[in-house]
């Protein structure tokens, strides 16, 4: 995007500053250039109400003032605004890529939200080693390679690549395992890697395999196959029977993905998008095919008013939706969009290729449509029914601990350490949608002067962490926060990790959020919890109560959590070799010393001179070595 060099942004404040909504954008709009562009309406104390982009700046701000046509929400929006800011752009297309990309990071009120977003799994094959590797990725492309996506679960990567391994023999180890391999290991012997690091297969020929794997991704997988099957003959032919099973159950493999698909898109890389909105609420399912297969499918519900229709739901989701994300060169959509020719001019200028939005009206794409919007009708019930539970239970909670209105923030907090080693904390976030999993936050205790194991300790730095960054946040916008400012807060553990923590929130001065600690029962017993609140005496619940079951449920999902990354960081620790921390040692030298030696240990207890006979370890770096292990 190439905004105006000189002074692209213009604020324009009224003369008088008591002038607000129509009278205010009615002035603004004189001065407004009748160029495309994006605008922001702010209200009072600076929030951003809403962000909207025109092909005319000066004629779409004077639509604002004129008082005709408008929906009661957009009459309020008006009324609240107390000043706009103007951002020329060169084309209507750039604009609209400009408004998704402020709408994702702003958030504003009056704009309709894609909510629910996360970064989805792809297949990554990496390009910075000889022997490419296979991976599970999420998250920015940083890892120079080949990125395949997006799987819209990790049940639809985990199986994808599980074939990959079968049919392509890929490896999917890191590289300090394959450099320190002597002998194939485990996934060679069931036929699910061509063992690279070993030299069973040479580098060119597992290129080869590399390259199949990229055509099979692209939608090439008939090909593949063919080729695949061409050598099975040919294997058999010559009498190499070993040779002609092992490419049979490739094909066999393969075959299995290409067929699995219930739809055929003729190979086409296409995401499909349904919409299906009532009663101020709204459901977009995302189905993703590439190569011709069904790559999964995810159910969104975005932020929506009750006067918003299908097409102008879809018209602000797709922008925001590929934002972050690579755009395909089809998408089919359930409904028309209000905007379709602009929408395919933004994605194409941002995909450098030609895109194309549709809405099918017959063929197997109009099924696949259709089937999708079935999807979202299904999913938007459920999750009606499921918000009505969620706001008995939050209401319940409310009567529970005394509260002045129902939660819509939870947090809940436990530790988790084993012997008093790699000790973290862990946050969960609940509301009334449930779990926010986005949300969740992991501590690793770093405070030098806690005792390992110290319960009290350990959640009193979490909390003094969390809470010192609310309180640096308090005056950002409310799209930059990290963190929101929590209704109730729940702690596992009894009086004692209560009293720690009050300590920290009365220290913080921020006494007025509401604290309870969640106890379990003699001998853990589920249904006996104890709760403990700062001038109350210690209470159950009825074991039977549904509000109790979820505060049970909160409790647990915390456990979890913690549990989870104290695995994380016990797993880290075991796979990584101290090899790996001394400069100049690289893949070679490494599995030199470990075919030496055997291990990181016992090349710690070697001599320099012993260090200097292993080939390439010259005597500085036998020192080097040598002093890394002994404190030199």
């Amino acid at each position: 995007m190439t905004p105006d060099a000189e002074d692209p942004e213009i604020t324009i404040e009224a003369p008088d500053a008591r002038l607000i909504g129509a009278a205010l954008i009615r002035r603004e709009a004189a001065l407004a250039p009748d160029k495309p562009g994006v605008y922001r309406m702010l209200g009072h104390d600076g929030e951003v109400l809403y962000v909207g982009k025109a092909k005319s700046l000066k004629k779409r701000v004077l639509q604002y003032a004129q008082g005709r046509f408008h929906t009661q929400r957009i009459a309020r929006m008006v009324a609240l605004t107390h000043e706009m800011v103007l951002l020329r752009t060169d084309t209507e297309g750039e604009a609209l890529l400009l408004e998704a990309r402020l709408i994702k990071a702003l958030k504003p009120r009056y704009n309709v939200l894609l909510r629910d977003d996360k970064m989805f799994a792809e297949i990554l094959v990496r390009k910075d080693h000889e022997a490419a590797q296979i991976t599970k990725h999420r998250g920015a492309h940083t890892i120079p390679g080949d990125y395949y996506g997006p799987f819209a679960s990790t049940s639809a990567v985990n199986h994808t690549l599980d074939t990959l391994q079968k049919a392509f023999l890929l490896r999917t180890c890191t590289d300090s395992v394959y450099a320190s391999r002597t002998r194939p290991c485990m996934l060679h012997q069931i036929k699910r890697c061509s063992a690279p690091c070993t030299g069973v297969i040479s580098l060119a020929d597992y290129s080869d395999l590399a390259r199949q794997a990229h055509d099979f991704l692209k939608g090439k997988s008939r090909s593949v196959i063919d080729r695949l099957s061409k050598e099975m003959m040919q294997a058999s032919d010559e009498m190499d029977f070993e040779r002609a099973a092992h490419l049979r159950d490739r094909v066999r493999a393969l075959n299995h993905v290409s067929l699995s698909s219930s739809v055929d898109l003729r190979e086409e890389e296409a995401d499909v998008f349904a919409v299906f909105n009532e009663g101020g609420a709204a459901c977009v399912q995302v189905v993703f095919y590439r190569a011709g297969q069904n790559w999964g499918d995810r159910a969104y519900f975005p932020r929506v008013d009750q006067e918003d229709d299908a097409g102008s739901i879809l018209d602000a989701f797709l922008g925001q939706f590929y934002q972050d994300r690579q755009v395909p060169r089809l998408i089919l959509v359930s409904h028309d969009l209000h905007e379709a020719d602009l929408m395919m001019e933004a994605l194409s200028l941002k995909a450098e290729r030609k895109v194309q939005v549709l809405r099918p009206q017959r063929g197997d794409k109009c099924e696949v449509v259709q089937h999708a919007l079935n999807n979202a009708r299904a999913a938007l019930g459920r999750r009606l029914a499921e918000s009505s539970a969620q706001s008995k239970l939050l209401q319940g909670v409310c009567e529970a601990f005394g509260l002045d209105a129902p939660p819509m923030r939870i947090e809940v907090y436990d530790n988790s350490h084993l012997g008093g080693t790699h000790a973290v904390g862990g946050m969960v976030v609940a509301g009334p949608e449930g779990f926010l999993k986005g949300q969740y936050r992991k501590f690793t205790i770093r405070d030098l002067d806690t005792r390992p194991g110290d319960d009290y300790a350990m959640m009193a730095e979490v909390f003094r962490r969390r809470f010192m960054r609310l309180i640096k946040e308090k005056d950002l916008p409310e799209g930059e926060k990290n963190f929101g400012r929590p209704d109730l807060v729940l702690v596992d553990g009894g009086q004692g990790q209560l009293d720690a923590v009050l300590a920290v929130m009365s220290e913080l001065g921020l006494e007025d959020i509401p604290i309870v600690g969640v106890a379990k029962g003699p001998d853990r017993d589920a249904g006996m919890e104890r709760f403990f609140m700062p001038g109350r005496l210690p209470f159950m619940m009825e074991p039977k109560s549904p509000v109790l079951y979820y505060l049970q449920r909160l409790r647990d999902e915390a456990h979890r959590y913690a549990i989870g990354a104290n695995r994380q960081k016990r797993d880290a620790a075991i796979t990584k070799n101290p090899l790996d921390e001394i400069e100049g040692i690289g893949p070679r030298k490494k599995r030199a010393l470990l075919a030496a030696f055997g291990s990181g240990r016992e090349v710690g207890r070697a001599t320099v001179d012993e260090l200097m006979k292993i080939e390439g370890i010259s005597a500085a770096l036998a020192q080097k070595i040598h002093d890394f292990f002994h404190g030199g």
